[in-house]
């Protein structure tokens, strides 16, 4: 009787290693889908590892694709569009743009036009345009992959297509308002201080800015909570010596550019955002083990100091 309940369990259990693996392979694929999805690197990361674990959650109930990668696309498409259902409850509903037809469509211009396009240019994209050009334009999935991640036509693929590529080719031929975002000084010039510590590694300065709950997240590696625990972190960091920070804009919130210490203005490797609560650091996330966020990422570097008003 045990022998035969163990089958199935070491069954399900090979099953979720090899989707382990399988998904590994897959998930900076998947981020380049979400965030486009839903607009921010960060929103998409969520939204990966929300598809990973329905996955697993999946695969322990029985349910074995046959395909993954189709698959975990199609979770990660449906759990994009509840962020946005989600999300569209408080904000305005996404804007549609007027269509007119656009003759002589050339496959490599759109496949081009839809690369270089920034988030904020895909969201004014609906929905359905949006995915059916990330899939085919930006990741170059066929209209058979598109059709299983859906599950539709290829009729519908193909006009879903068609429309978001003339919509796209609009916006990539309309002037690009520069943006100017603004913060709280207060927040800038902490945030600045813990750059400032980072880069003198006065980790014990750092260390004693931890609140006694805080949290850590390093993305696509582990998750960790409480002083002593986290305080381990910057052991990391005190090792290391290939790290420059600095202080930057990242999607509208503070956070750290990580670049490499031979070219401190060069283009960061990662970011790490930083919560505050009373003065304290109550939340870390570091991006190390997941710098394919940076495919896509809005960002505008900040003075290391800010003059008070």
């Amino acid at each position: 009787m045990t022998g035969s309940q163990d089958h199935p369990v070491a069954t399900t259990e090979a099953r979720l290693r090899a989707f382990e693996r399988e998904a590994a392979g897959l998930r900076a694929r998947l981020h380049r889908y979400a965030s486009r999805m839903v607009g921010s690197v960060i929103d998409g990361e969520d939204i990966v590892q929300e598809a990973l674990a329905k996955g697993f959650v999946a695969i322990r109930n029985g349910d074995m694709p046959n395909k993954t990668e189709p698959w975990l696309f199609r979770i990660a498409h449906n759990s994009a569009l509840d962020f946005l259902r989600k999300r569209s409850r408080s904000r305005a509903h996404e804007s549609d743009v007027e269509l007119d037809s656009i003759a002589d469509a050339d496959p490599g211009l759109d496949a081009r036009i839809a690369a270089e396009a920034s988030l904020a240019e895909l969201m004014q994209l609906p929905p359905t345009q949006r995915c059916t050009v990330v899939l085919k334009d930006v990741l170059g999935h066929s209209l058979e992959e598109i059709g299983e991640i859906l599950e539709t036509t290829e009729t519908a693929i193909k006009g879903a297509l068609q429309r978001g590529r003339e919509n796209l080719r609009k916006l990539a031929a309309a002037p690009r308002a520069a943006a100017r975002p603004t913060l709280n000084q207060q927040d800038m010039r902490r945030l600045g201080d813990y750059v400032a510590a980072f880069n003198a590694r006065d980790f014990d300065a750092l260390r004693g800015l931890l609140a006694d709950d805080v949290k850590l997240e390093l993305v696509n590696r582990l998750r960790a909570e409480g002083k002593e625990y986290v305080g381990n972190y910057f052991g990391r960091y005190a090792d290391e010596t290939h790290w420059h920070f600095m202080t930057a804009i990242v999607e509208g919130r503070p956070a750290v550019l990580v670049t490499s210490p031979n070219r401190p203005d060069g283009p960061p490797r990662y970011f790490i955002l930083i919560d505050w609560e009373n003065g304290r650091i109550a939340g870390i996330r570091d991006f190390l083990f997941a710098d394919y966020v940076m495919d896509g990422i809005e960002y505008v570097p900040q003075p290391s100091a800010v003059d008070p008003q």
